[in-house]
């Protein structure tokens, strides 16, 4: 897990892959906030986001989820979002694949969380989980882009 802001990607330290797609300039936190909301994909790129409002709720009616083969780019445009995470991989407990590389995990735990506000984000590799969209102090809505980049391409 990586976290930051759209402003300061320096402070990052991310990947040069990730790195490449955050500062291409559709990808500034000013040009996803003016995009509609649906999914976008660059021609030829391999990744592609999607962007969209959600309503955050209290944690314990929020699934834990993780990938095994898409790693997740999560960024807040407007509102605010806690999401829980762990620093341990779970390729390999039992979970349910809800749909297509989107595996939700029962009764998990997770041991630390992140508060993101407009323009931070956090990146989640294959096998971390995460619990996205809780509220911080009462439900509301939150605006975000989430990106979907093959973790085959990551691999050096």
């Amino acid at each position: 897990m990586i976290a930051g802001n759209l402003h300061s990607l320096e402070m990052a330290t991310l990947p040069d892959a990730l790195l490449q797609v955050l500062t291409l300039p559709a990808c500034s936190l000013e040009a996803l906030r003016a995009r509609e909301d649906g999914r976008f994909q660059p021609e030829g790129a391999a990744w592609f986001c999607s962007i969209a409002n959600a309503n955050t709720s209290p944690a314990d009616e929020r699934h834990t989820e993780f990938h095994q083969q898409w790693l997740d780019i999560q960024v807040v445009l407007e509102g605010e979002e806690i999401i829980g995470f762990d620093t341990h991989s779970v390729i390999g407990q039992y979970a349910v694949e809800r749909k297509p590389d989107l595996f939700i995990l029962e009764n998990s735990r997770l041991s630390n969380q992140i508060l993101l506000r407009s323009g931070d984000f956090v990146t989640f590799a294959p096998g971390e989980p995460h619990r996205a969209l809780c509220c911080n102090k009462r439900p509301a809505v939150v605006r975000k882009a989430v990106f979907k980049i093959p973790f085959s391409t990551m691999k050096v």
